[in-house]
């Protein structure tokens, strides 16, 4: 996800910039980057947990089908 790291190295070029116009488009970069980091962490996250639900119902529907 490179567009985590592209937010602090945007940054970074907004704060040497030549202009005010400049420093705004920027800014405006590091927006876009932190708004698309948040996007792709809610779908990594939203996996892992569908990953665990899944595997949480096959644990218990397999608990109830076994006899003690």
């Amino acid at each position: 996800m490179s567009s985590a790291t592209s937010v602090g190295a945007n940054y970074e070029e907004a704060d040497g910039a030549e202009s005010k116009k400049d420093f705004q488009h920027k800014i405006g970069i590091c927006r876009k980057e932190a708004k698309e980091t948040k996007y792709w962490k809610c779908i990594t996250l939203w996996k892992e947990a569908q990953e665990l639900t899944l595997i949480f119902s096959a644990i218990l529907l397999s608990s109830k089908k076994k006899v003690i």
